[in-house]
């Protein structure tokens, strides 16, 4: 169900105490002040001795590669953690924060990386939960209800208030968290790495919601490693490294090199400098694949591929338009349940599409980066150094038979976390102690060492700062240039442009078409993610309203969640 509502302007004029959260009290000076903020796990210290203000009504981007503890000192603002030493000041008032409910209180709001939903309540119940009026949960839902209706309205927030979490995209669950905060009366948003799962346009439009609240008088804090996004939308940018905060400045008196020199203590090459390709013959050849998943949905409708030693074929689309079924099916892990039919070819050898043995793929000599680090490429409790071998315990190298050299286990993962510059470099460290870029560049190194003859990659880069991009992106070149075959799936259609030698776009589970990276843009490219025939359609014509999204039966969800529906026809 959609609500109508009408627009009444100004977010003050919403009630203080309604939402069960007292409303703070506004006050002169800087919405935020740290002073001397330092915090340590262990051995690691994560933030030496910080100064930071924010100014009130200001979007201010920090900036830092992974583990420089951008996160932590975020975390430390919202009470997740707490400081050795140090104060926090907001809006000019001293104030011990010493969990997230102090931290709310204050105004004080944050959109995680991974989201803080449960997936099967509603957007209204996910927005109440933990800030009910009282025991009676139909009053505090009718309330919510004519409040989010508000905050919709004013801040371009539109999603519907009745829809399961779960059916949502990524996109729209990370408005529902930004409701949650707002909801809360929320003075100052804090948001960690909140592009790492959009889609750029998912993106852009993100901003344009960042931008309607600092003109409403909000005070943002923008966690990111993406530099065309601190100049693009923010007013003052801080760059961390190494734990403390080595510059801060008006985003309008730097520029991308800069803040990437600042980043990482050196100059970094914006340019992955790939030289043209030089491909050999065709390594994995696939023929007719179709997939139809357990609730009969066609996913895949006849995918034909080729790809050939040396070069990188790079797969474009929205994400949701089968880009991940086709890698899970290549990897030797298709859906359970799903009915797949087709042809794959390695080297000439047939390898089979319907039964998963992603270690016969391994065997075979198919690497797989998958899209999901967490969930499919880590076993998050597994240290390092068991998960480097994750996949390849079996190897000679680590041992024979039941007995396995652990001691070679682990001086390979410290090789190559010395290599791939994993921070912090002990391979006895969980693995969900790393952050997230370099819980990526353990999985990186993991599949590319073991060379594989084909690689599979999905999002390399995602939620990875620049000089880990930087890294990563070299790597793929030299594997391509050593005469590896690779498929490259990113929903980053620069990162697609700039490592591709050819680019195929895939929409409604079927290719669209091919080009060559020095033969088209990112119009043509966009035409073709959304369905279109670039030879009848022109860029600037737009893309049509039934174009956008595949078609899918009712109450089946696409990956890239429906089209933001205009303001005007009054969904929250």
């Amino acid at each position: 169900m959609t609500l109508g509502v009408e627009h009444r302007p100004g977010p003050a004029e919403g009630p203080g105490s309604r939402t069960g959260v007292p409303a703070p009290l506004p006050a002169p000076g800087p919405a935020i002040e740290l002073r001397g903020i330092s915090k340590a796990f262990g051995p690691v210290q994560a933030n030496k001795d910080i100064d930071l203000t924010v100014a009130r009504g200001s979007i201010h981007g920090i900036v830092g590669e992974n583990g420089a503890g951008k996160s932590t000192l975020m975390s430390i603002l919202y009470g997740f953690y707490r400081p050795d030493a140090g104060t926090i000041r907001i809006g000019g008032r001293e104030i011990a924060i010493t969990d997230s409910q102090t931290a709310i209180r204050a105004g004080i709001g944050m959109v995680f990386q991974h989201f803080k939903l449960v997936p099967n309540f509603t957007v209204l119940e996910n927005v109440i939960l933990g800030a009910e009026d009282g025991p009676w949960l139909r009053r505090s839902l009718s309330r919510a209800r004519g409040e989010l209706q508000r905050l919709a309205a004013d801040y371009d927030l539109q999603v519907d208030p009745d829809r399961p979490v779960e059916t949502l995209s990524v996109g729209h669950q990370q408005r529902v968290e930004i409701l949650k905060a707002l909801y809360r009366q929320a003075e100052i948003l804090i948001l960690d790495e909140p592009t790492g799962v959009l889609t750029p346009a998912e993106a852009d439009h993100l901003f344009r919601i960042l931008g309607g609240l600092r003109d409403q008088g909000k005070t943002i804090v923008l966690i990111t490693h993406k530099l065309r996004e601190i100049m693009d939308i923010t007013d003052t940018v801080s760059v961390m490294r190494r734990g403390e905060i080595v510059a801060t400045m008006p985003t309008r008196d730097t520029s991308p090199e800069k803040l990437a020199e600042a980043m990482v203590g050196r100059k970094v090459l914006l340019d992955s400098g790939k030289t043209p390709a030089a491909p050999g013959p065709a390594v994995l050849d696939l023929r007719g694949l179709r997939m139809v998943d357990k609730d009969g949905v066609e996913r895949l409708r006849g995918i034909d591929l080729t790809l050939r030693a040396g070069e990188i074929l790079g797969l474009a689309g929205v994400s949701g338009n089968g880009q991940s079924a086709l890698l899970e099916i290549l990897g030797g892990y298709p859906e359970p349940g799903a009915r797949v039919e087709g042809s794959l070819t390695l080297n000439g050898r047939p390898l089979p599409l319907t039964r998963t043995d992603a270690g016969a793929r391994r065997d075979a000599g198919v690497g797989h980066i998958p899209e999901d680090r967490q969930a499919e490429g880590l076993i998050m409790d597994f240290a390092a150094w068991e998960n480097t071998a994750f996949g390849y315990h079996d190897r000679a190298r680590y041992g024979r038979g039941w007995l396995m050299d652990t001691g070679a286990m682990r001086a390979e993962a410290a090789a190559w976390m010395e290599q791939f510059d994993v921070r912090p470099r002990d391979p006895d460290l969980a693995s969900r102690n790393f952050s997230g870029g370099n819980q990526q560049k353990l999985v990186v190194a993991r599949e590319i060492e073991n060379d594989p003859a084909v690689l599979l990659i999905g999002q390399p880069t995602r939620g990875v700062d620049i000089g880990a991009i930087e890294f990563i992106h070299r790597r793929i070149i030299a594997l391509r240039d050593a005469g590896r075959a690779i498929l490259l799936v990113s929903v980053e259609l620069d990162e697609i442009m700039q490592l591709s030698d050819r680019i195929a776009v895939m929409f409604d589970g079927r290719i669209m078409g091919e080009r060559l990276p020095g033969q088209t843009d990112a119009g043509e490219l966009g035409l073709l993610m959304a369905g279109c025939d670039p030879a009848t359609t022109r860029p600037q014509d737009g893309i049509p309203p039934e174009a956008a999204a595949p078609d899918r039966p009712a109450g089946q969800p696409s990956d890239a969640g429906p089209a933001s529906p205009s303001p005007s026809k009054g969904i929250i």
